[in-house]
């Protein structure tokens, strides 16, 4: 079984995260573990924080020589903006005199579709700071960091994932279910928006300048898509072992995402079965790991009854604006309980193409999992070798063509 934790505040001096059930054996790219970590902040729209900090990672456990041993992976992501920071979120009470930082003020004003309000009712808290400091989507650096590794996993079995974002506001593509894997991943690393149709990227932008001249946010939509994932992933036995249901539970525990959509998502309650249902029809020439067939569509997002069915994964995400807005809310001041303009913190205007990144993170985690699950192995060449003869299995029974 593959699980992690993190742990960490926005303002603190590093996030953590363990990593554990990656099989020994692996040699891990250090580099594409920073490429993770820089693509998530990126995209217009981002704020301040993202030209303060520039993460990465660093490995302090469970790797020896560039080789993973089997045993739980701990990786640090410092905190840079901590050194502006120390006194505020100090660990020791009070701190020294010499601490560096300033003492900013108590946070009292909760801001409307934050965790704020409901993290005072739940933990008794009577400074909201103790709640926005770890609500923060900064945590989700260390979740990048875990998919960085769990995609290296995938990598083994030749799976690839890639994300695009499908909408900003009102602006977005026709229908996300034409882009290809191809397209998706042919999209340039210094793209706006991680965007297939530049002409909709444009009007993304817009949308985003006008909600910053607003002061306000924006949110949208990305899709991630995986492929080469090997048929049988999840299964349909059981609720919890569903993929789709795991893949959804994933995606919806990043901050701001409200919906989850697999293949057609929400699309599928306005079309009959004769138009949403992939027909199956035998493959003519070579065989492959697909079961043999050909699919004229993917509606199902390539997963039928809770189990990958050799088709791309395809899953949507949809995030709701931004909560700090520089026009706050109407809200209370909890020591009062009197009317307040919601509390500004330093925030984006819009960070969907960075929720994508985090995104494919998350689906590559899940999808590493049901991987060693359905292939087991404590060693890369052993979860390589029942994966191989897995396929050998598939093609026996059905490569006919």
């Amino acid at each position: 079984m593959l699980r992690f934790l993190t742990a960490g505040e926005s303002h603190g001096q590093v996030l953590t995260a363990i990593l554990e059930g990656i099989p020994a054996g692996l040699t891990l790219d250090f580099d594409t573990l920073a490429t993770e970590l820089k693509r998530r902040q990126l995209g217009y729209g981002r704020g301040r924080r993202m030209a303060i900090e520039s993460d990465r990672a660093q490995v302090v456990s469970g790797v020896r020589h560039g080789v993973t041993t089997g045993g739980p992976i701990a990786m640090l992501i410092p905190n840079k903006d901590w050194e502006n920071w120390q006194r505020t979120m100090s660990v020791e009470s009070p701190p020294s005199d010499d601490t560096p930082g300033i003492d900013r003020p108590v946070v009292t004003r909760p801001r409307p579709g934050h965790a704020d309000l409901a993290g005072l009712a739940k933990y008794g808290h009577s400074d909201v700071r103790n709640v926005l400091e770890r609500a923060s989507a900064r945590e989700t650096a260390a979740r990048v960091a875990v998919g960085a590794l769990a995609r290296q996993v995938l990598a083994v079995v030749g799976a690839e994932i890639v994300s695009h974002v499908t909408a900003i506001g009102s602006a977005s593509i026709p229908d996300p279910l034409a882009v290809t894997f191809d397209q998706a991943r042919a999209i340039a690393p210094d793209s706006p928006l991680h965007c297939v149709d530049a002409e909709v990227e444009r009007a993304m932008m817009r949308e985003i300048d006008t909600a910053r001249e607003n002061g306000d946010t924006v949110g949208g939509s990305f899709e991630v898509l995986a492929r080469g994932v090997p048929p049988g992933l999840g299964s349909h036995v059981q609720w919890d072992r569903k993929l789709d249901g795991r893949l959804a539970q994933a995606l919806m525990s990043i901050p701001a995402i409200k919906a989850v959509g697999i293949g057609r998502g929400p699309g599928v309650a306005l079309l009959p079965g004769s138009r949403i249902h992939d027909e199956i029809l035998p493959a003519r020439g070579t065989p492959s790991a697909n079961l043999g067939v050909v699919r004229p569509t993917n509606n199902a997002g390539g997963l039928e009854g809770g189990i990958t069915n050799g088709e791309d994964l395809r899953v949507t995400a949809f995030m709701k604006p931004i909560a700090t807005l520089m026009k706050p809310l109407r809200s209370i001041d909890v020591t009062t309980m009197d009317n307040s303009p919601a509390a500004i913190e330093r925030s984006d205007v819009c960070a969907v193409s960075a929720a994508a990144v985090v995104g494919e993170a998350m689906v590559a985690f899940v999808t590493a999992d049901a991987l060693l699950e359905k292939f087991g192995g404590d060693s890369i060449d052993e979860l390589l070798a029942n994966w191989r003869a897995s396929c050998q299995r598939l093609t026996s029974r059905f490569g006919r063509s």
